[in-house]
């Protein structure tokens, strides 16, 4: 199965993490939370270049770390797959680690806009109920 780039990535320009680094995350929690499975095909190089507006050798360098790493493997005319025995992060502790810079990202926009912890995780709880 194909996944379009506007399903998969969603990058923050502003932000101090380098945009192929954040490719890089969202992969690894697309695998580990089970949204990709083996085999799934991404969007190729530059389909996710041209929808994201970003150099083309960014989304490169992001794919070949995920393929150095074991998550996906390059085939021949079909592009990056997702292994089928990707060597990727399943305990809950490894996937809480992988959430954790998003909740810090959270956690400080949170600060800024003044709002009080209870506020905040009340917020939280009502989002990860609606989305289940």
């Amino acid at each position: 199965m194909t996944i379009h780039t506007a399903q998969l990535f969603s990058i923050t320009p502003g932000s101090t993490e380098p945009i192929y680094r954040q490719l890089v995350e969202q992969v690894r929690r697309l695998v580990a939370g089970g949204q990709m499975a083996p085999g799934d095909e991404l969007p190729s190089v530059r389909e996710v270049a041209h929808t994201l507006a970003v150099n083309p050798m960014t989304v490169s360098k992001a794919y070949s770390l995920l393929e150095t790493e074991g998550l996906l493997v390059r085939r021949r005319g079909l592009g990056m797959l997702v292994a089928e025995r990707p060597r990727s992060v399943r305990s809950a502790a490894e996937r809480s680690a992988l959430l954790r810079p998003t909740l810090v990202r959270a956690a400080r926009e949170a600060r800024e806009l003044e709002l009080d912890p209870d506020t905040v995780l009340t917020l939280f709880t009502h989002i990860l109920k609606e989305q289940s």
